[in-house]
């Protein structure tokens, strides 16, 4: 005989708690802060070249190294998690946040040659790409452990949208500091602050706000799908199809270069803009523009995915990215003298649709492999890939002295908007079903129906039968 008191015991529930917002400020704060080390340079490139006696070609480095230790710092991070927990890499990150302040700054003392001072430099900025790469892939594992269907794409643009208000910070505060050694000061202080708030976050619920934040994830069966290998025993909830293997694909290489076209232009963005004769100040301004517009836009789209546009993730992406490919293209023409108002405006709409692409391409991603810090990081080394091959591509199309004006980088703009254009084009294969989100709802449906109070009825049928007996 069933027990509708046991069978109510057995149904799943589903619970949401306040702390996760406590974690979700902690994931906010890291990510704005790691994300400041990779632009911190960009528009100070002339001076820091200047008092440390380096070519631009080794300033330029001071960017690329954070993009090439974050490949396999990004691909460890989910094994980090899955073999400890997500506390003890987000403390990992924090540690070597703070490292890489204080071996950034003692590159900055008098009684180092050159040499010496760079290397320090570059070790700094090794350390910085670890943090980066932990606090970049992990927020979309943070927002499925803790928020359900109605949040978890808000949550994810909160942490998110930190990374390009990070960068653009970082074009606005370090100019305004004229030496170079004292803005690394600056930087190191910057991040000695913000690392205790890793001690916000915390592992996962007692109880999961959704089906999926409850299932267990193998991510070496996972790459075995990706690669269309069977996954054996280490199946993982929900197998990968070859229609979502297609899409995650063309998600990572578009998320990838319009990404990276981001981080390239912020190394780079004095150096595109002073041969124009633009003033640091201005490079720094225009990041501004392009944080506070992407700002506004996500703060009002997010929610509206979450609530209206529930299932349309893929769809906004094949309208976003050929608008943004078309802004890069207009940079070509728009990067000349006397046009400040027309690159200040093309900021804003950068802004506006890179900034709303990055939630919407992290959440795509984590719905059609239901793994999402695995998928994070596939994205964010794709985006990593693409800036260093971009921005050593641009390094080497910079005109010589002979040029008018010297030492532009038109070429290089040229360079970075073919790329952007063509891969962009595979936007348009994209079908984007989002079979995780169909699932949680379904799941979500059927424990709101198990939990239904139907013990007013039970128990008097129940004590009445023995009196028709």
């Amino acid at each position: 005989m069933n027990d509708p008191l046991s069978q109510e015991s057995n149904a799943p529930t589903y619970k949401l708690y306040k702390r996760r917002f406590l974690g979700l400020a902690g994931m906010c704060i890291l990510n704005l802060v790691g994300a400041m080390a990779p632009s911190w340079f960009g528009p100070i490139a002339n001076p820091t070249s200047e008092v440390f006696h380096i070519s631009l070609d080794r300033v330029n480095w001071l960017g690329n190294i954070m993009a090439c230790i974050y490949l396999p710092a990004a691909a460890l991070t989910p094994w980090l998690v899955s073999r400890y927990s997500m506390r003890m890499a987000c403390r990992l990150g924090s540690v070597c946040l703070i490292l890489a302040a204080w071996i950034r700054y003692a590159g900055t003392a008098k009684s180092l040659s050159d040499n010496s001072a760079y290397a320090l430099l570059i070790i700094g900025q090794l350390f910085a790409s670890i943090p980066q790469a932990i606090f970049q892939v992990l927020p979309t594992k943070y927002s499925e452990l803790w928020f359900d269907v109605r949040g978890r794409t808000t949550a994810t643009m909160a942490m998110a949208i930190m990374i390009p208000i990070g960068s653009a910070l970082a074009q606005v505060i370090s100019p305004q500091l004229r030496d170079p050694k004292q803005a690394i000061l600056v930087l190191g202080i910057i991040e000695t602050v913000a690392a205790p708030a890793v001690f916000l976050i915390h592992n996962q619920p007692p109880t999961p706000p959704t089906y999926a934040a409850a299932q267990k994830r193998s991510h070496r069966a996972l790459l075995k799908e990706l690669a269309g290998l069977p996954p054996g025993d280490e199946a993982q909830y929900g197998r990968v199809s070859m229609r979502e293997r297609l899409d995650f694909f063309i998600v990572v290489l578009v998320f990838g270069v319009q990404s990276g076209a981001v981080n390239t232009f912020s190394i780079l963005s004095s150096q595109y803009l002073d041969p124009q004769g633009y003033s640091d100040d201005i490079a720094g301004f225009m990041g501004a523009t392009l944080l506070l517009a992407g700002i506004v836009a996500s703060a009002i789209t997010s929610p509206i995915f979450d609530r209206v546009l529930t299932r349309h993730l893929g769809r906004t992406i094949q309208v976003l990215v050929p608008v943004l490919s078309v802004v890069w293209l207009s940079l070509v023409w728009a990067v000349r003298p006397n046009n400040t108002a027309a690159l200040f405006a093309l900021s804003a709409f950068i802004g506006i649709c890179g900034i709303t692409l990055l939630p919407v391409a992290l959440e795509l991603a984590a719905e059609l492999t239901r793994a999402p810090d695995a998928s994070a990081a596939f994205l964010w080394a794709s985006c990593n890939v693409f800036a260093i091959i971009t921005t050593l591509s641009e390094s080497a199309l910079r005109a010589g002295p002979g040029a008018k004006p010297p030492f532009n980088m038109r070429n290089a703009l040229i360079f970075h908007a073919v790329i952007i254009c063509v891969v962009s084009l595979l936007v348009f294969g994209l079908k984007g079903k989002q079979n995780r989100r169909e699932r949680d709802e379904m799941e979500a449906g059927r424990a709101e129906q198990d939990q239904t109070p139907t013990e007013p009825s039970s128990p008097r049928s129940g004590a009445e039968s023995p009196k028709k007996g």
